[in-house]
């Protein structure tokens, strides 16, 4: 309305007062530089597509994702809040998210970055509602400090400094595995590993013998009953990255800096009249793991996500952390059970664990045959 005043005056009264032109022509310049700015535009969005047998689904609840709009129109990270744990619905979103048309915000001319919450379903009835945007909270961005309080809590119940310079682990134990809530076999094995990513497995069970080796992103197996040395497939190796990702060890002695974002989701009932603290791990593509811990002592319970089988299909895991030991000033789970949509499916029970003793780089090499892969190596 200033402008409008102004321009509205004879002009000789303007140039009369020079401080008065002087204020206008500031007036003026504000406002052009104001009508540059504008919000950031959805021009379109991208609708998820249904799931196979939508018609017959029973999900309760939401997507909520952190999506990033960069400034140059593309979408960036995508961050899943949220996610529903049926039929792909969380990755069905995420690729909608990916394919919005909007137009950049625009702060003094320039087309700049920015965050969006974007909710999709509320409740699954056989469609998809239409997305729900908002702008995020600034409040999140000091949200992984209480996160940060449980981590560090955490960590000193586990042995504080001799935890967090723990740089190999020997652990020996039997490993049983589960169908429909009864035993129907179990190993022993022998596990070494060389902190972050390298890895070596036996397992012995009667004349069966197999040997699961992996060093980053490659990887290789010695079958006993067929008697072969392979390398392992793609497949193998994101599963072994995966359990990386979802490792208690990997949380509490940061592994997942710069790669994932820690957020505090609060407490959680557990046991009749106790609490757990709940973290949430959440890696650029996605993939989120929370971790409970308890709210009294601060030891670590669970460990829960999703997992996509062959078939495609959404599964929820879960590995619950049980019988604590001190092993040289490091306390650590005897027992971890694997549940598989609320199932026993798989228990390591840990007989023995070593910590930082010498591991020669020979026991990750891949044998040249099988002969050599049955030759026992010492620990």
């Amino acid at each position: 309305m200033d402008r409008i005043t102004h321009a509205n005056k004879p002009f000789r009264s303007r140039m009369t007062n020079p401080w008065l032109s002087a204020i206008s022509i500031v007036l003026f310049f504000c406002v052009a530089v104001n009508a540059q700015d504008s919000p950031l535009v959805i021009l379109e969005h991208a609708m998820p597509e249904l799931p196979q047998g939508y018609g017959s689904l029973d999900a309760q609840g939401t997507v909520r994702l952190k999506v990033e709009f960069l400034s140059n129109g593309q979408i960036g990270n995508i961050v899943a809040i949220s996610r529903m744990p049926v039929a792909n619905l969380t990755r069905l979103a995420i690729d909608a998210a990916r394919r919005i048309r909007f137009n950049p915000e625009v702060k003094s001319g320039n087309k700049v970055a920015g965050h969006r919450l974007i909710e999709y379903g509320d409740s699954w009835n056989g469609f998809w509602k239409i997305p729900v945007v908002a702008a995020v909270s600034e409040d999140r961005k000091t949200s992984n400090e209480p996160a940060e309080a449980v981590l560090k809590k955490a960590v000193q119940n586990l042995g504080g400094d001799t935890y967090l310079n723990v740089k190999s682990q020997v652990g020996r134990g039997r490993f049983s595995i589960f169908k429909d809530k009864a035993l129907v076999s179990f190993q022993s094995f022998v596990d070494v590993i060389v902190f972050p990513d390298k890895e070596r497995t036996e397992f012995k069970g009667g004349k069966s013998r197999t040997i699961q080796v992996n060093t980053g992103n490659t990887g290789w197996v010695f079958d006993g009953e067929q008697d072969k040395v392979k390398e392992q497939d793609e497949a193998q190796v994101q599963n072994f990255k995966q359990g990386i990702r979802t490792s208690l060890d990997n949380l509490l002695r940061g592994g997942w800096r710069g790669e994932a974002e820690l957020l505090y989701v609060g407490k959680r009932a557990a046991t009749l009249g106790k609490r757990n603290e709940v973290v949430k791990l959440t890696y650029k593509d996605g993939f989120a793991v929370e971790f409970e811990f308890t709210a009294d002592e601060g030891l670590p319970v669970k460990a829960i996500y999703n997992r996509t089988t062959a078939d495609n299909e959404e599964v929820k895991e879960e590995d619950r952390y049980a019988q604590f030991v001190d092993a040289g000033g490091v306390r650590t789970p005897f027992i971890i059970d694997r549940f598989t949509n609320g199932i026993p499916s798989s228990r390591i029970n840990y007989e023995t664990v070593e910590f930082n003793k010498a591991i020669s780089e020979s026991i990750f090499a891949k044998p040249s045959s099988a002969k050599e892969a049955k030759k026992d190596v010492k620990f």
